[in-house]
């Protein structure tokens, strides 16, 4: 029997090869859609999630009270690890981790490169695999370092790591104790190399402040230990040892990269809310390939009505019919599928480029096909179900006497499923235009400062020895009209700090959290930020402006301040500040967040620069210019290799989440648009088809090309307008929830509406009208003569 079904399934294939060759194709791309996805959104949830102990670990946060509003934040002070260690007999172990970047040195091989400080239990702790080395004894030694094999690789080419020396900077030697497997893609670390929390102590840059807020910091909990009961005795850590009043509480690591958005102090969404988007989509994409193959399967009603007719007359049972009818659908799911599987092949490498991933198909994992067959089958069900139990139900009678056609019915499944697969597609259509729109919107945003020509650079080895000469020649050269010494790039938030009070401040005001920026001089004219009140900071012209701050206006608006120029602020130390300027503001973090927030500009009292930002000079060209700075940066600082980043480049990284989104909506938005097309074009066919007498009756009764073609469009336009009218209200919903999540942004107009109805019914006519058009010149004698 089943050979049988087999067989009538080929044979109907076959016979059909327009009709499988759409399905195949619509299906293919369907499945291929929905793998991409899948395949992205596999990696999301596998995210650190796949440590062996990432149900055990947590990344420490700590949650208070600011500017009326509570928040969280994951950095903490350096000594809450080891007091976690020492105090608490719920934590198994700690590790903490703080980013830098060193030039490392191997003979004349010189690389600047990221890595991390790090406790000696952090290999053990995440199980990250090495190669080389032992986990537990890695990090033990004061000049051990780790590699990870990439890095290693670049520095001793095919040579034998282990046991070599590598210079860190200028000032300290290594030893290599352990090569470590590279990074996969499913943590979030990203480091090439790992040093002893001991050199940080070395350098200086260890504290024992529980009010300084600088490194993360995980917690291994022991077996039996619950994420409640863990909070519930760590809470007061900080309180506990210090003046400050932050509560600190763990989130599980395998929650960290999905469930990281602070929403009044607890982490209740983020990145989920685009990776459910996702898997709706793919859902829709899928559906909307499955409808396809409903719609054209009981278009060929007619076709197969005999066929059915016969067989029952012949004492076939209902359910033997289904089961063939499925199973043609199983067979059409599975020649998709493999098609579906040649196309992710050949796409994957551009969608990895897109989504900035390593996905890859994992042929030789057994739980790859045991998916693969369930979602074929799935597939196959979906796709075949309606059709098979349609084309089952047929009256022999009625079919044998060809009066089983319900003529113009007003609403059929089939219009249904078409309304249905265009109002997806048109959902789609709409919420990309609103997505682009709104990052246009921000893109186009006032700043606040010119990042045109404005170039800076990160100060290491002898950069801030020579800063002085440097500058001077970069000057005199003309390569730059101005610089200025920064405690970070104009588009980064560095910092940040509270705890200052002012004349007519309160007690409450010791708690409005102010940005940290810092300057020697030339701010104002390097990076065109406007000054508003007073003058810029100028620790050469001005010997006190060590001491010296600028305030931005939501500082003045937030203190309260009538006539801030002259005034003190006094830190929670008693230091004392005094007010020189006031900046219009300008945008230091996200351009989707509507409010700037408070913000002081210190000088060297407050802050440590480490970045120097150039405006380079207009004339001569930017390379040639770039070339002179290079050569200036190496005759003071040779031993370093010359790095510099452009502003406006760094700033156009605040879209790329919002832009990767989009894009990925256009892509999918496009794929569904074809795809529905396909399966109309398929029923056009049909339907020309199977009116091929009515046209040839009415061409000799004098109906011109146009009423024909008209004739033929109109029932498939008029559905296609129905699924924008069902289908905009639903967009309008989910785009307005999807804005709220920004304070700056866009109102949704009616022209998106319209816009992405006239398009819909533009592609739509084109797909239609080609059939409708071929079937209105063709020569009625010969359509009936037909039979």
């Amino acid at each position: 029997m089943i050979k049988n079904y087999f067989k009538v399934a080929v044979r109907n294939l076959l016979r059909n090869k327009a009709f499988a060759a759409i399905n195949i194709l619509g299906l293919a791309i369907g499945m291929a859609s929905a793998l991409l996805i899948l395949l992205w959104v596999q990696n999301e949830f596998s995210l650190d999630a796949s440590y062996k102990k990432a149900d055990r670990i947590h990344v420490m946060y700590n949650r208070d009270k600011f500017d009326g509003a509570v928040h969280s934040w994951n950095s903490t002070p350096k000594m809450m690890g080891p007091t976690l260690k020492n105090d608490y007999p719920e934590v198994e172990d700690v590790a903490r981790t703080n980013g830098v970047t060193f030039l490392l040195t191997v003979g004349e091989r010189r690389l600047n490169v990221r890595g991390a400080f790090t406790d000696s239990g952090f290999i053990n702790m995440f199980d990250f695999p090495l190669l080389k080395g032992n986990a537990t004894q890695a990090l033990t030694g004061s000049n051990s370092i780790v590699l990870t094999e990439k890095l290693a690789k670049k520095l001793f080419g095919d040579e034998e790591a282990m046991g070599k020396m590598i210079r860190i900077d200028s000032n300290a030697n290594f030893i290599v104790t352990a090569v470590l497997k590279d990074l996969d893609n499913k943590t979030t670390f990203e480091f090439e190399y790992l040093l002893p929390w001991s050199f940080m102590t070395r350098l200086g840059w260890n504290d024992d402040s529980w009010g300084n807020n600088s490194v993360r910091t995980y917690a291994l909990l022991k077996p039996t230990v619950t994420t409640e009961k863990f909070n519930a005795r760590v809470q007061d850590i900080t309180r506990s040892h210090s003046q400050e009043t932050a509560k600190v509480f763990g989130h599980p690591i395998n929650r960290l990269h999905l469930y990281s958005k602070d929403d009044e102090g607890k982490l209740v969404g983020g990145q989920i809310e685009t990776v459910n988007l996702f898997i709706v989509i793919a859902i829709f994409i899928l559906l909307i390939a499955c409808i396809n193959f409903m719609n054209l399967s009981t278009a060929r009603s007619e076709k197969r009505a005999k066929e059915v007719g016969i067989r029952k007359v012949s004492g076939a049972r209902r359910g033997s019919l289904i089961a063939q009818f499925i199973g043609e659908s199983l067979i059409l799911s599975f020649l998709s599928f493999l098609v579906a599987l040649i196309l992710v092949a050949v796409s994957l490498s551009g969608f990895n480029l897109l989504t900035g991933k390593q996905l890859a198909l994992n042929f030789g994992d057994y739980t790859f096909w045991l998916m693969s067959i369930g979602f074929i089958l799935v597939t196959g069900l979906l796709a075949g179900s309606y059709p098979a139990f349609y084309l089952s139900s047929f009256v022999p009678v009625r079919v044998l006497k060809g009066s089983f056609k319900k003529v113009n019915a007003a609403l059929t499944p089939r219009k249904v499923l078409v309304v249905l697969q265009f109002t997806f597609a048109i959902i789609l259509i709409i919420g990309t235009i609103i997505i682009q729109h709104q990052i246009k919107f921000v893109q186009n945003r006032d700043a606040g400062y010119n990042r045109e020509n404005v170039v800076y650079v990160y100060m290491q080895g002898d950069i801030d020895k020579h800063y002085t000469l440097i500058k001077d020649d970069l000057l005199k050269q003309s390569a730059a009209v101005s610089v200025t010494k920064s405690a970070n790039a104009i588009t980064q938030r560095r910092g940040d700090s509270w705890g200052y009070s002012w004349p007519g401040s309160t007690e409450t005001d010791k708690k409005l959290d102010f940005i940290r920026l810092g300057s020697d001089a030339d701010f104002i004219k390097t990076l065109g930020v406007q000054l508003k009140e007073g003058r810029e900071l100028d620790i050469y012209k001005y010997g006190t402006d060590t001491s010296a701050v600028m305030l931005n206006e939501s500082a003045v608006a937030a203190m309260r301040l009538k006539d801030p120029v002259g005034q003190t602020i006094t830190r929670y130390d008693d230091y004392k500040f005094h007010i020189v300027g006031v900046v219009k503001d300008f945008i230091l973090e996200s351009p989707f967040v509507k409010k700037v927030n408070p913000m002081i500009i210190f000088g060297p009292a407050q802050e440590y620069f480490t970045v120097i930002h150039m405006k380079l000079n207009n004339k001569g060209g930017t390379a040639a210019n770039l070339a002179k700075v290079e050569a200036i940066f190496k005759k003071y600082n040779p031993e370093y290799p010359f790095e510099y980043s452009f502003a406006d480049e760094s700033y156009a990284k605040k879209f790329a989440a919002q832009q990767q989104t989009g894009m990925l909506a256009a892509l999918f938005a496009g794929l569904t648009i074809f795809i529905s097309c396909l399966g109309l074009f398929g029923l056009a066919s049909y339907m020309a088809e199977n009116r091929i007498k009515e046209i040839g009756i009415r061409k000799v009764l004098g109906a011109s090309i146009g009423s024909i073609t008209t004739l033929l469009s109109k029932e498939f336009l008029l559905l296609v307008f129905i699924a924008i009218v069902v289908a905009s209200p639903i967009a309008w919903y989910a785009m307005r929830s999807w804005l709220e999540t920004y304070t700056y942004r866009i109102d949704i107009e009616w022209w998106v509406f319209a816009g992405a109805g006239i398009l819909s019914i533009v592609i739509a006519l084109a797909t239609v009208s080609f059939q409708a058009i071929k079937a209105a010149v063709a020569n009625p004698v010969t359509s009936l003569r037909t039979e």
